[in-house]
């Protein structure tokens, strides 16, 4: 198609960023202002003719403004092919003046739903005049130009000015694919509510809705093109953190970023955990910040050279000191006081993210795995046993600490990938074995692990799946484990049970299991 000139233009926008420089260049070229409600009082405020949409309609608006531009006159001469002989006719007919584009985004159905609003509000604040305006203009983007981000009004004008006050083909291509991305993704947020407050589970059909953050570099790999896109539920993480400082993140930046924080979450006392191609390599919890990060660094001290580090408390100056000393490509904390962010800025590559707070680890939510054709989706693992769901399944129960350090141990395997084996002595890891294909592999390499730096003497052990055979129970006793938790439910349980008893090691049962793919 040809280069579309803008004779009459309608505007109707709850996000009013930007928008009267915008105005006023379209009526510095003449063209004809529609609009509605409050956006038409904001543009007559700064001086700009405009015409009220019930002018143009003859009919006022109805149920405290519910029905504004659901009207023949506007959705005629926003449908109407110019080079179709029957539209052309139809709008001469009844009267349908073209229009030739559209400046219209939603009412904050997102904003509304993340601050904690009741139902009505919520309800009231979906959006039916605007997405159908917004669907109509854009299935119509041969005549007409759709306009739904602020962030575009800049690249519009200077189309126009590229093509003496017309927009180009390619544009308006581009803004419509645009806007029906914008309007799915929205109609996705509202299905998703109601789905959620209903009780009933997955729906029919799904989709995925993401706003667009940053354009990566690479993927996992150089040869990989990828992409950062924001899901907008608001909870803390790294997609709504702040990055003070350091390089742009990457995919595997963000990718292991989320895994730590995750982690750290898990713990009420001050913790941090060091997290290297998404597993644990160093994990701890102390009565304050500094002494949980000399315990984590401790562990593996090697494997975390160039890993991720997160916080569940702010950063204080005495513990940035120490992270310092480390090669680290991202540190996340929900807050940071100036001594420590000045201390932390001496690493200018080093990225620094600010959360504002720490994600609820045993809140639910939705994890989505792709397919060739298809994705997987299920339920976050929100789920860990608690010192009253403990089953004792051996002569001898665990002691105080040693409770203690076998609930800390399960937290950690939650988040190692399968198979995951954590060794742990007073609230920190002493030796990982994770992703491994056989879980006594997983043993062998967690207490090799602890080997090199702590030992794995008077640690417990913590199975992210139950002991298939007595093998892998073995090697951690042969470490010097005194206790083992894990969730139980093997065909060989006796088997497993009696190995635990002939060294005197005390072992529960969580019926919970943490595979992680």
């Amino acid at each position: 198609m040809a280069d579309t000139s803008i004779v009459r233009a309608l505007i109707s926008v709850f996000d009013k960023t930007d928008l009267v420089p915008f105005a006023k260049y379209l009526a510095g070229l003449d063209v004809e202002l529609l609009s509605t409600g409050g956006t038409a009082q904001a543009l007559s405020d700064a001086g700009i003719a405009v015409k009220d949409v019930s002018d143009h309609t003859g009919f006022p608006e109805l149920m405290g403004g519910r029905v504004k531009t659901l009207h023949p006159l506007i959705h005629g001469g926003v449908l109407a092919r110019r080079d179709v002989e029957d539209d052309r006719a139809s709008m001469a007919q009844h009267g349908i003046a073209a229009i030739d584009m559209v400046v219209s985004n939603l009412y904050p159905f997102e904003e509304t739903l993340r601050r904690g609003a009741d139902f009505e509000e919520c309800i009231e604040n979906i959006d039916i005049g605007g997405p159908a305006l917004i669907r109509s203009a854009a299935k119509n983007h041969d005549f007409v130009t759709i306009v739904t981000d602020p962030s575009d009004y800049q690249t519009v004008m200077a189309d126009m000015r590229k093509n003496d006050g017309a927009t180009s083909d390619a544009l308006r291509k581009q803004l419509a694919a645009t806007a029906f991305a914008r309007t799915a993704a929205y109609d996705a947020m509202i299905a998703g509510w109601l789905e959620e407050t209903m009780g009933s589970g997955f729906s029919r059909h799904v989709t995925l809705a993401g706003t667009l953050r940053q354009r990566l570099r690479y993927g996992e790999n150089p040869h990989q093109e990828a992409a950062f896109y924001v899901a907008g539920d608001g909870r803390p993480g790294v997609a709504t953190a702040r990055q003070l400082q350091g390089k742009e993140l990457s995919y595997n930046n963000l990718n292991d970023t989320d895994a730590a924080f995750a982690l750290v979450a898990e713990f009420e006392r001050p913790a941090i955990a060091i997290i290297k191609h998404a597993n644990p390599c160093g994990v701890a919890e102390a009565d304050s910040l500094g002494a949980a990060y000399e315990n984590a660094l401790a562990c593996d001290p090697v494997s975390a050279f160039g890993g991720v580090i997160a916080l569940n408390r702010p950063l204080d100056l005495t513990t940035a000191t120490a992270l310092v000393k480390l090669f680290a490509e991202v540190v996340i904390a929900p807050d940071a006081d100036k001594a420590a962010l000045a201390t932390l800025s001496e690493k200018k590559n080093l990225r620094v993210l600010i959360s504002g707070a720490v994600p609820d680890a045993s809140a639910s939510s939705l994890t989505v795995r792709s397919l060739a054709g298809g994705f997987l989706v299920q339920g976050s693992d929100s789920s860990c046993a608690s010192e009253a769901e403990l089953k004792v399944v051996t002569n001898r129960a665990p002691s105080k600490s040693e409770q203690r350090d076998l609930l800390f141990a399960c937290r950690v395997a939650k988040h190692a990938k399968s198979n995951a084996i954590v060794y742990a002595r007073d609230c920190r890891t002493v030796g990982v074995g994770a992703g491994q294909m056989s879980r006594v592999d997983a043993a062998r390499i967690a207490a090799w692990k602890a080997a090199e730096h702590l030992g794995s003497a008077r640690s417990v052990v913590a199975s992210d799946a139950f002991f298939p055979f007595a093998d892998g129970l073995q090697v951690a006793i042969e470490a010097g484990i005194t206790a083992a938790i894990q969730p139980g439910g093997s065909l060989r349980d006796d088997e497993v049970i009696a190995a635990a008893n002939d060294a005197d090691v005390a072992m529960v049962f969580t019926g919970l299991r943490h595979f992680r793919h």
